[in-house]
């Protein structure tokens, strides 16, 4: 297992003596360290929604290792931490096993674009169920508490809109989005199976769209899609009509919701995350069209098979539970990624693992 920082996460960082105390090491009642602060395993923590999760984590003053491939991750996501004492990053797949004493996992580990998880669509279902596993198994071990980032696309091609909680969704089983909506599906059986049997404290999120800085440029998603190619003066790409809706939920108001429901004790999930405001991709084109350049043309090419007409949350249980809504407006949090593209795609060298 490679690392940045040659520790045996098994053991303290010092090699010290064998430790008596578990919740010594698991840093419970470390000195100088308030109880709330917490050891924070994040997997997929180089990647765009891990990497702001990763900063306020460690902003809240606790210690965070990530674990992540660097298939789409990136280093330079959490260059300021490297260094950080309260900071490990370990470069590791977790469809292989993982060990350290944590007090939480944020299990994010996965591909979530489809040009990504189609490229190896058979690693993507072992990332979700092996990986799933792992850290479920690696929750039980040591008595942490996990979240899992489960997914909207669990609701496949939904014929109830908005959609619940409840909702058990319209999923193609053999579809080529497959490897990751039912990789997804199992993600949660899984959670929910560990829970039941083990006594593992699970907390389950329901992501719907989520942009802003640091999406990787190539994803395929339709923001990223979009900044890029009006930043580039391409015209802006809708595959169909346009008239399919989503709703986009501004990155730091995810983490705030992931973080709240990781910390409240009384809801298991699954949980909304997302948006309620819906846009067709008309008019998420437009807007950006208005923020980038105005003279940018809309090219229409043919519909990708299983992708879903309409996708908004009901968030309702997201509010009553944990108080959580979203507050930046689509347009408003598109001004700082737009920002963040312009830098990497005008004034920056190619993105790099390392």
């Amino acid at each position: 297992m490679a690392n940045d920082k040659l520790v045996d996460v098994q053991r303290p960082a010092n090699g010290g003596e064998a430790i008596d105390n578990l919740a010594m090491w698991r840093g419970l009642n470390a000195p100088n360290r308030p109880d709330t602060h917490k050891r924070i395993l994040v997997t997929g923590g180089a990647g765009f929604i891990g990497s702001h999760l990763v900063d306020r984590l460690m902003e809240d003053g606790n210690e965070v290792i990530v674990v992540d491939s660097l298939f789409t991750g990136k280093k330079d996501n959490f260059a300021k931490w490297r260094l950080h004492p309260r900071f490990e990053f370990f470069r590791h797949d977790v469809t292989e096993p993982f060990n350290a004493e944590i007090d939480h996992i944020y299990h994010l580990a996965c591909p979530a674009s489809p040009v990504h998880y189609k490229y190896n669509a058979i690693k993507t279902i072992k990332t979700n169920v092996l990986g799933t596993m792992h850290m479920l198994g690696l929750a039980k071990r040591t008595g942490a508490r996990f979240l899992l980032a489960s997914t909207s696309e669990v609701y496949g091609d939904p014929e109830v809109h908005p959609q619940t909680e409840d909702y058990w969704g319209n999923v193609n089983p053999i579809g080529v989005r497959s490897c990751y909506d039912e990789g997804k599906r199992v993600s949660e059986t899984l959670a929910f199976d560990y829970n039941r049997q083990h006594g593992v404290e699970i907390r389950v999120v329901r992501i719907f769209n989520t942009y802003g800085p640091r999406m990787v440029l190539n994803d395929g998603r339709v923001v990223s899609n979009f900044v890029g190619q009006a930043i580039r003066g391409d015209p802006l790409t809708i595959y169909g009509d346009g008239l399919q809706t989503r709703s986009f939920c501004y990155v730091s108001d995810l983490v705030d919701g992931m973080v709240r429901m990781m910390n409240q004790d009384s809801f298991l999930g699954p949980i909304n995350m997302g948006n309620p405001g819906e846009f067709t991709m008309k008019e998420l084109a437009e807007i950006i069209k208005e923020l980038v350049n105005p003279k940018l043309d809309i090219k229409y090419l043919p519909a990708t098979p299983d992708d879903p007409m309409k996708r908004k949350p009901d968030i309702s249980k997201a509010k009553n539970f944990l108080g959580w809504e979203p507050k930046i407006a689509l347009r408003d949090g598109l001004v700082p990624m737009v920002e963040d593209f312009k830098k990497r795609i005008l004034g920056a060298p190619e993105e790099s693992d390392e």
